[in-house]
């Protein structure tokens, strides 16, 4: 996978903000939110397109689980794309939760945790994306 603007700007905004006070964070969290999104959008959209080049054999394995579609070496190959998915969409949800936490509570110490939670998430997702190129390859 090229490396995405979006994503090397989102990684070095979440370890700058590793070492914010509390009023860094109250003036740049509306910032920190859209650079996120952004990256999470760039993201989303990259896996998207990858999965749309699929054959149909592999769309419906990945879409089915288990349900008989394609060889066990496809189902293996779309079930760990589904987790690699899974579980950075999980990941980034706890990253948002955690974030809404650290504002109502004017935590930087949850703030924090929710920078590290946000990048393992990107790191999950870039592997889901990183998976699902390598299923195109396999076609």
């Amino acid at each position: 996978m090229e490396k995405l603007k979006e994503v090397a700007e989102a990684r070095a905004l979440m370890a700058e903000a590793k070492d914010w006070s509390v009023m860094k964070w109250l003036t740049e969290k509306k910032r920190v939110r859209r650079v996120a999104d952004e990256c999470n959008a760039t993201l989303d959209r990259v896996e998207a397109a990858l999965h749309k080049s699929w054959s149909a054999e592999l769309k419906a394995a990945y879409d089915g689980g288990n349900h008989g579609s394609g060889s066990p070496d496809l189902q293996k190959l779309a079930r760990s794309i589904r987790e690699a998915h899974d579980a950075a969409i999980r990941t980034r949800m706890d990253a948002e939760d955690i974030f809404d936490r650290a504002e109502k509570r004017l935590s930087t110490s949850l703030a924090r945790e929710g920078c590290d939670k946000a990048l393992v998430g990107w790191d999950l997702h870039e592997q889901a994306i990183h998976n699902a190129e390598a299923a195109l390859a396999k076609k």
